[in-house]
C-alpha cells in the first residue's frame, strides 16, 4: 500500500532552535494518526509545515508521491488537498456561521455560492449545527465555534485533515462534541493527522499514535502499545505525568 502522506528527514529550525529534527512518518490513506508530546515538543511546528505555514530545511513531504516542499510549489493548491483546523477557531466574527464555510470555496476554487451551497449546509446538519448557520461566532458556544472552523475546513474537501490542539482552548464539557465529529470523519475514511493531549481519545481512536520529543518522534506504533507497552524511557515518563 502506498503511503497517502510521506515525511523524510523532515527538518526544521528558527534560528538555532531546532523544532522538527529529521522526522520521518508514513501515513496511509483513512488513518488517524496521533501526535503526543509536551508543550514545545514539535507537534505543532510539524503539522504547519505539512500544511507549508513554515518552510523546512532538509527532507521531503510527499503527499501521494509527489513532493510538495519543492521550492515553488503553489502552496494554495496544497491547502486545498490538505485541510487544517487550529486551536483557535480563527473565524471572521462579521460573517455568518455559512458565509465563513463558503468564503475559501468560492476565493479560492472559484465557485458560486450556488454551487457550493447544498454541499455545506449539508456539513452543518451533518455535525449538528443547522440551527446555527446563519448565527455569527460571537453567538456560538466555543465547541460549536470549532465545529465551524471544522466545517469550513471540510467544505474545500481536502483529502488529508491536520488538527492542532482543537480542543485545548474548549470548556472539558464541550471537547466531546468536537472529538465526536473527529470520530465521524475517522468513519467516513478521512486521513488525518491530530496534535492532541486528549490520551483518552488517543487511546481509543488512533489508528498510530507518535510521541515526540525535542523535535524527533521517539516512539510510535499502535495505541496498544503506547500507552500499555512503550519501550522507550522518555515515553514512559510522560504518560506516567500524562495520564495522572
Amino acid at each position: 500500500m502506498n503511503a497517502k502522506l510521506q515525511l523524510k528527514n523532515l527538518t526544521k529550525s528558527y534560528g538555532k532552535t531546532t523544532v522538527c529534527n529529521g522526522i520521518d512518518l508514513e501515513i496511509e490513506q483513512g488513518q488517524m494518526v496521533c501526535l503526543i508530546g509536551a508543550s514545545g515538543a514539535g507537534k505543532s511546528s510539524l503539522l504547519r509545515c505539512i500544511n507549508l505555514l513554515e518552510d523546512i530545511e532538509e527532507g521531503e513531504i510527499l503527499l501521494d508521491g509527489v513532493d510538495i516542499s519543492t521550492p515553488g510549489f503553489d502552496p494554495q493548491k496544497v491547502r486545498s488537498r490538505i485541510g487544517m483546523v487550529f486551536q483557535s477557531f480563527n473565524l471572521f466574527p462579521h460573517m455568518t456561521a455559512l458565509d465563513n464555510a463558503m468564503l475559501a470555496p468560492r476565493r479560492v476554487l472559484g465557485k458560486t455560492r450556488a454551487q457550493i451551497r447544498p454541499e455545506i449546509e449539508e456539513l452543518f446538519h451533518k455535525f449538528g449545527l443547522a440551527d446555527r448557520m446563519h448565527q455569527f461566532p460571537n453567538q456560538l458556544s466555543g465547541g460549536q465555534q470549532q465545529r465551524v472552523a471544522i466545517v469550513r475546513a471540510l467544505a474545500m474537501r481536502p483529502e488529508v485533515m491536520l488538527f492542532d490542539e482543537i480542543t485545548s482552548a474548549l470548556d472539558p464539557q464541550l471537547v466531546g462534541e468536537v472529538l465526536d465529529v473527529l470520530l465521524m470523519l475517522k468513519n467516513q475514511g478521512m486521513t488525518m493527522v491530530l496534535a492532541t493531549h486528549e490520551m483518552a481519545f488517543a487511546r481509543e481512536a488512533a489508528d498510530v499514535v507518535c510521541f515526540l520529543k525535542d523535535g524527533q518522534i521517539v516512539e510510535q506504533g499502535p495505541p496498544s502499545q503506547i500507552f500499555e507497552a512503550p519501550k522507550q524511557n522518555a515515553t514512559q515518563s510522560f504518560l506516567a505525568r500524562a495520564l495522572k
